[in-house]
Protein backbone atom coordinates (compact mmCIF):
# COMPACT_ATOMS: atom_id res chain seq x y z
CA UNK A 1 0.00 0.00 0.00
CA UNK A 2 1.13 3.49 -0.72
CA UNK A 3 0.56 6.37 1.65
CA UNK A 4 1.05 10.10 1.46
CA UNK A 5 2.27 11.52 4.72
CA UNK A 6 1.27 15.17 4.88
CA UNK A 7 3.29 17.46 7.13
CA UNK A 8 1.09 20.27 8.39
CA UNK A 9 2.25 23.87 8.16
CA UNK A 10 2.72 26.07 11.22
CA UNK A 11 3.74 29.65 11.95
CA UNK A 12 7.42 28.85 11.47
CA UNK A 13 7.01 27.09 8.12
CA UNK A 14 4.72 29.86 6.85
CA UNK A 15 7.30 32.46 7.95
CA UNK A 16 9.92 30.63 5.88
CA UNK A 17 11.96 29.67 8.95
CA UNK A 18 14.41 26.99 7.87
CA UNK A 19 15.18 23.94 10.02
CA UNK A 20 18.36 23.82 12.08
CA UNK A 21 21.36 21.74 11.08
CA UNK A 22 20.45 19.32 13.86
CA UNK A 23 16.89 18.91 12.55
CA UNK A 24 18.15 18.42 8.99
CA UNK A 25 20.58 15.77 10.20
CA UNK A 26 17.89 13.95 12.20
CA UNK A 27 15.47 14.06 9.26
CA UNK A 28 18.22 12.87 6.92
CA UNK A 29 18.89 9.87 9.16
CA UNK A 30 15.17 9.09 9.35
CA UNK A 31 14.91 9.26 5.55
CA UNK A 32 17.96 7.01 5.19
CA UNK A 33 16.38 4.47 7.55
CA UNK A 34 13.22 4.46 5.44
CA UNK A 35 15.28 4.16 2.24
CA UNK A 36 17.23 1.18 3.60
CA UNK A 37 13.93 -0.50 4.50
CA UNK A 38 12.52 0.20 1.02
CA UNK A 39 9.72 2.36 2.44
CA UNK A 40 10.31 5.87 1.04
CA UNK A 41 9.41 6.70 -2.54
CA UNK A 42 9.60 10.50 -2.28
CA UNK A 43 9.75 13.22 0.31
CA UNK A 44 9.97 16.99 0.02
CA UNK A 45 9.46 20.17 1.96
CA UNK A 46 7.36 22.96 0.47
CA UNK A 47 7.96 26.69 0.33
CA UNK A 48 5.52 28.86 2.32
CA UNK A 49 2.19 29.79 0.75
CA UNK A 50 3.46 33.31 0.02
CA UNK A 51 5.18 31.66 -2.97
CA UNK A 52 2.10 29.67 -4.01
CA UNK A 53 -1.29 30.04 -5.61
CA UNK A 54 -4.71 28.40 -5.55
CA UNK A 55 -6.82 27.73 -8.62
CA UNK A 56 -10.57 27.51 -7.98
CA UNK A 57 -12.80 26.10 -10.70
CA UNK A 58 -16.30 27.36 -11.38
CA UNK A 59 -18.84 27.40 -14.20
CA UNK A 60 -17.42 30.75 -15.35
CA UNK A 61 -13.88 29.35 -15.51
CA UNK A 62 -10.89 29.01 -13.23
CA UNK A 63 -9.94 31.79 -10.86
CA UNK A 64 -6.49 32.25 -9.33
CA UNK A 65 -5.61 33.50 -5.85
CA UNK A 66 -1.96 34.02 -5.02
CA UNK A 67 -0.61 33.43 -1.52
CA UNK A 68 0.02 34.00 1.25
CA UNK A 69 -2.92 32.16 2.75
CA UNK A 70 -4.16 32.31 6.33
CA UNK A 71 -2.68 29.68 8.59
CA UNK A 72 -5.23 26.87 8.82
CA UNK A 73 -5.25 23.11 9.38
CA UNK A 74 -5.35 22.46 5.61
CA UNK A 75 -1.97 24.06 4.85
CA UNK A 76 0.87 21.69 4.01
CA UNK A 77 4.57 22.22 4.72
CA UNK A 78 5.87 19.00 3.17
CA UNK A 79 5.17 15.38 2.38
CA UNK A 80 6.47 11.86 2.02
CA UNK A 81 5.23 9.17 -0.31
CA UNK A 82 5.86 5.83 1.39
CA UNK A 83 5.05 2.20 0.67
CA UNK A 84 4.17 -0.14 3.55
CA UNK A 85 2.07 -3.27 3.98
CA UNK A 86 -0.53 -1.48 6.12
CA UNK A 87 -1.64 1.77 7.69
CA UNK A 88 -0.34 0.46 11.02
CA UNK A 89 3.15 0.04 9.56
CA UNK A 90 2.98 3.57 8.11
CA UNK A 91 1.98 4.87 11.55
CA UNK A 92 4.86 2.96 13.17
CA UNK A 93 7.33 4.58 10.77
CA UNK A 94 5.93 8.06 11.30
CA UNK A 95 6.06 7.71 15.08
CA UNK A 96 9.85 7.65 14.59
CA UNK A 97 9.94 10.91 12.61
CA UNK A 98 12.01 13.56 14.42
CA UNK A 99 9.36 16.24 14.81
CA UNK A 100 9.19 18.76 17.62
CA UNK A 101 6.27 18.72 20.08
CA UNK A 102 3.20 20.36 18.57
CA UNK A 103 3.97 19.21 15.02
CA UNK A 104 1.26 17.33 13.18
CA UNK A 105 1.15 14.98 10.23
CA UNK A 106 -1.65 13.23 8.38
CA UNK A 107 -1.36 9.81 6.74
CA UNK A 108 -3.59 9.10 3.73
CA UNK A 109 -3.68 6.00 1.53
CA UNK A 110 -3.02 6.60 -2.16
CA UNK A 111 -5.49 5.04 -4.59
CA UNK A 112 -4.28 2.10 -6.68
CA UNK A 113 -5.68 1.06 -10.06
CA UNK A 114 -7.68 -1.74 -8.43
CA UNK A 115 -9.56 0.75 -6.25
CA UNK A 116 -11.36 2.18 -9.29
CA UNK A 117 -12.97 -1.11 -10.32
CA UNK A 118 -14.59 -1.49 -13.74
CA UNK A 119 -14.63 2.28 -14.37
CA UNK A 120 -10.86 2.07 -14.89
CA UNK A 121 -11.06 0.30 -18.25
CA UNK A 122 -8.15 -1.54 -19.89
CA UNK A 123 -7.72 1.46 -22.22
CA UNK A 124 -7.51 3.86 -19.27
CA UNK A 125 -5.03 1.55 -17.53
CA UNK A 126 -2.83 1.55 -20.64
CA UNK A 127 -3.02 5.33 -20.80
CA UNK A 128 -1.99 5.53 -17.14
CA UNK A 129 0.94 3.16 -17.72
CA UNK A 130 2.12 5.24 -20.70
CA UNK A 131 1.90 8.42 -18.67
CA UNK A 132 3.88 6.92 -15.77
CA UNK A 133 6.51 5.48 -18.12
CA UNK A 134 6.89 8.86 -19.84
CA UNK A 135 7.22 10.65 -16.49
CA UNK A 136 9.84 8.13 -15.33
CA UNK A 137 11.99 8.88 -18.40
CA UNK A 138 12.16 12.61 -17.63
Amino acid sequence: MRFMVIVKANQDTEAGKMPTTEMLAAMGKFNEDMARAGVIEAGEGLHPTVKGARVRYSASGPGVTRGPFSLSPDLIAGFWLIKTVSLDEAIDWMKRAPFEPGSEIEIRQVFSAEDFGEAFTPELREQEERTRAHAARK
